[in-house]
């Protein structure tokens, strides 16, 4: 049974406009996510080991967003909405309940430009709103310039494989329907591409793993790249740290104490480690001549 809550605001302004999927406003059709990844940087102790328990529909958010979006286009404030950022929008409930497709029949409306970021092959059902909102919705000013498109389709992936997808994001799509499914958005000329977050270490992080999802994502003719390294929280039973170094330490017994070394000072890998990967960053963009933004042009 899915629970429901109750909720106070549905668009959320950002404090600051992300340089990679370029969010004004952020929104969350679903509290938690049924496809419980295990690197999710929203775990903790309050979402549980198992985060589909958790999971909430917002069940009065559609009024809620409609005031939110019409007093913001009345002060022509639009902005690009970003759907989403702390679960994904195409759930498998989505499927009943339709959440998402409500919100972007109230996006188009009101004509904000979305960024979908999701797992899921869902999305294709909504094709037909999400060219409206392509065709109708207003870019704001500063981003007129950059941007030749109102919707972009972001689809994330820590691996292509879908043995090491069924151990790290269980839940969730398998990258082979992903895969397929950013090919169909590619051929509906959607403006999408592939946020490759997180890259696992010592599993899809090296040369030949990630020359194999390059070359595949070329071959998809892929419009932009986001590349990131893995980053591990706490310490506590459900916190994504724990979690992940239970499945390095069931699934690659011989990575145990790589992993225990590459996250003994912090939540993210040592700058050896990111300078390593962002060299291999560069070379690959290059060499596949794949852009890592969604702009045509400079932002000023």
């Amino acid at each position: 049974m899915l629970n429901e809550v109750i909720v106070k605001s549905v668009l959320n302004k950002t404090k600051r406009r992300d340089p990679w999927f370029l969010d004004d406003y952020t929104i969350n059709p679903y509290s938690a996510c049924s496809f419980n990844c295990l690197y999710c940087y929203i775990r903790g102790s309050k979402y549980g080991e198992h985060m589909e328990e958790k999971l909430s529909i917002k069940i009065n958010a559609l009024e809620i967003l409609e005031k939110q979006l019409s007093n913001r286009a009345k002060r022509n404030q639009h902005g690009i909405i970003v759907l989403s950022s702390a679960t994904d929008p195409y759930l498998q409930v989505e499927k009943n309940y339709q959440l998402t497709r409500r919100m972007l029949e109230l996006i188009y409306r009101y004509k904000f430009p979305v960024h979908v970021i999701t797992k899921s092959d869902l999305v294709i059902r909504d094709f037909d709103l999400l060219e409206k909102i392509n065709r109708d919705a207003i870019l704001p000013l500063d981003l007129q310039p950059a941007l030749a498109h109102k919707v972009f389709i972001t689809f994330s992936f820590s691996t292509i494989d879908d043995g090491v997808a069924k151990i790290f994001e269980p839940g969730a799509t398998l990258p082979s329907k992903r895969l397929a499914t950013l090919g169909e958005t590619l051929a509906a000329k959607f403006h999408s591409g592939v946020s490759l977050m997180p890259l696992l270490p010592y599993i899809t992080d090296s040369e030949e793993q990630l020359d194999l999802m390059f070359q595949k994502f070329q071959q998809l003719n892929v419009r932009y790249i986001f590349p990131a390294s893995l980053t591990l929280f706490g310490d506590g039973m459900y916190d994504n740290k724990t979690l992940v170094l239970n499945a390095i330490q069931k699934n690659y017994p011989d990575l145990t104490e790589k992993y225990k070394k590459l996250f003994s000072f912090g939540y993210s890998p040592p700058a050896w480690y990111r300078n390593a990967l962002q060299n291999k960053f560069e070379r690959l963009t290059q060499e596949y001549q794949l852009k890592n933004t969604l702009t045509h042009r400079p932002l000023v």
